[in-house]
């Protein structure tokens, strides 16, 4: 039998955006890993009537309920109370759990007396399974009622995650009947719309796999789907597909089941034993960031200079100033100076450089918003590509920054690196290679 959860959040900070719902996507992958379908989030105030009337719905359309948050000791702590009523339960006080949150108290605050309003998440409802919590203070339960078998979990992402995976998660075991099993291709260079268009027809003829494209910051994310009884027969199903989708796609796609392109231009440099080093103008530093938010940074990154003014071009990166009063600084001539001045001063084995307009107006020279420049420059040589990017400032900058790495990425695994809508100021030779090979793309890194 085929089982449909539907995930219910309660907790009127979810729905001022003052926290994310980390929590429905934990437990929504963690649902389908046992073959568990997730049909419905759904995200309610803390606000009985609301509570209840979302209850009611989702007892019509999932076998499966499953709310996170309200199990607290406060007045606006609601959940348990509304979920008993709508299946017709009592709250009844439970005095292991009631232990369990003493101890846990006096643990924490020895010296400090437990106030007597913690007890009430010790009412539980009757007949329940408890799933005690080792992770904080408010238990969890389960019971069946209704046809519909119902599960609460605490809201704290921590203890949420624990429980779920410590006590929800056996609980739900006996009803899976299957996996689902997803693998991500990593897309950059080419639109969300594009991708849509090019595979709509197979992905409205799909229905084991599936495919379903995902708009990413500068990228797409292909994500194919598959459920079999057994996670190697839902890898069976999805292989074929992978491989037809890299035929058709190509080169954009640059890895599956991996975070993010900087992790993918990390590995490959760190196998292959270079070094970067980065000069930024439009990107601020971003590029920067984005390798070194990475563990290992330090034995690739060799470090960033941020020339936003002429004046830092000029005097710590070498740009001479007849590019710079000639071509102006959003130019391929500058961003050619700055990649290899950057290589020159770091020393760095290479070493990429963006400048461009990031907006909201046009440059003093009249260079439209979206124009970057984005430079990647080796022992002999250095490659300038030409973006013209649409979207706000953060936009054109987090794409700019994507670009830089796509080029390092395609250097190192000796890809044409006119791709992605790039035009050619320069030639680069055969790559720089140490005998190491290039890392697996298609595992997670």
């Amino acid at each position: 039998m085929s089982h449909t959860a539907e995930l219910i959040a309660v907790g009127t900070e979810l729905l001022l955006g003052n926290i994310a719902n980390t929590d429905a996507q934990m437990i929504s992958q963690g649902l389908s890993g046992i073959g568990i379908n997730v049909f419905y989030h759904t995200v309610v105030g803390d606000n009985p009537e609301r509570l209840r009337a979302a209850v009611e719905i989702a007892k019509r359309r999932a076998d499966i309920l499953i709310t996170t948050g309200g199990l607290g000791p406060t007045c606006d702590d609601l959940t348990k109370n509304v979920l008993a009523a709508a299946f017709g339960k009592k709250l009844v006080f439970d005095e292991a759990s009631a232990q369990r949150i003493r101890a846990y108290f006096q643990k924490l605050h020895a010296r400090r007396p437990m106030t007597e309003n913690n007890l009430q998440q010790a009412m539980l409802p009757e007949g329940c399974t408890v799933l005690s919590n080792d992770w904080g203070t408010a238990p969890g339960c389960a019971f069946e009622a209704e046809g519909v078998r119902v599960v609460m979990l605490p809201g704290p992402p921590r203890e949420c995650r624990e429980m779920f995976t410590h006590r929800a998660l056996p609980y739900l075991q006996n009803l899976a009947d299957g996996t689902i099993l997803s693998r991500s291709l990593r897309i950059f260079g080419m639109g969300e719309s594009a991708v849509e268009s090019l595979l709509r027809d197979r992905m409205n003829a799909m229905t084991n796999p599936t495919l379903a494209p995902y708009a990413k910051e500068g990228e797409v994310e292909l994500r194919i789907t598959a459920k079999a009884p057994v996670e190697a027969q839902a890898r069976d199903l999805i292989a074929p597909v992978e491989a037809e989708l890299r035929a058709l796609l190509g080169d954009v796609v640059y890895g599956a089941d991996v975070p993010s392109i900087q992790a993918v231009a990390f590995a490959l440099l760190e196998a292959q034993g270079l070094t970067l080093g980065a000069a930024e103008s439009c990107t601020g530093g971003l590029v920067a960031k984005c390798i070194t938010d990475l563990p290992g940074a330090s034995g690739v990154f060799k470090g960033g200079v941020v020339s936003y003014t002429n004046a830092a071009k000029h005097g710590v990166l070498g740009v001479p100033r007849e590019l710079l009063d000639q071509f102006g600084a959003v130019s391929p001539q500058v961003a050619e100076a700055m990649a290899r001045g950057a290589r020159r001063v770091l020393g760095a084995d290479l070493a990429v450089s963006t400048t461009g307009v990031a907006g909201p107006d046009p440059d003093d020279r009249g260079n439209p918003v979206g124009l970057v420049y984005v430079a990647l420059a080796g022992p002999d040589f250095c490659h300038v590509r030409e973006l013209h990017l649409g979207g706000v400032r953060e936009s054109i900058r987090m794409r700019a920054a994507g670009s830089a790495f796509d080029l390092v990425r395609r250097y190192l695994t000796g890809l044409d690196l006119n791709e992605s809508g790039g035009r050619r100021f320069a030639d680069r030779p055969t790559p720089l290679r140490t005998g190491l090979a290039a890392p697996d793309q298609t595992k997670d890194l």
